[in-house]
């Protein structure tokens, strides 16, 4: 049976319009920012509003109708999977560089459409 061991979906809003890059051999990437955000009540009884931001990258054709279609501000549902990356800063420190890798794009506020 396969199990699939890292998948993520996410619903929020995008925080920039997608950044787009294509490479000399032709394969193009487009990185954007997703808000998710949840309320709670705190135990004073005041309405809380907690945001997470989180890094999208889409690759290829998927790449490119994200910068045709998606904009700042618009609702999305982002399905995928979560990597992360470790480089060293100009003063030598290590950091880690977290990342939702799209497979598949929806936009929540038009007739559905997926974009896989």
């Amino acid at each position: 049976m396969n199990t699939v061991k890292n998948f993520v979906q996410l619903v929020g809003n995008l925080g920039r319009n997608p950044e787009m890059k294509t490479f000399e051999n032709g394969n193009s990437i487009a990185k954007f920012s997703l808000a998710t955000s949840e309320s709670y009540t705190n135990k004073l009884g005041e309405k809380v509003q907690d945001t997470q931001w989180h890094n999208i990258v889409a690759w290829g054709k998927l790449a490119k109708i994200a910068e045709e279609q998606l904009e700042k501000g618009k609702e999305v549902s982002v399905k995928g999977k979560i990597t992360y990356k470790n480089y060293e800063d100009k003063n030598g420190v290590k950091k880690i560089f977290t990342e939702i890798v799209a497979e598949e794009i929806e936009c929540i506020d038009r007739p559905i459409q997926t974009i896989s």
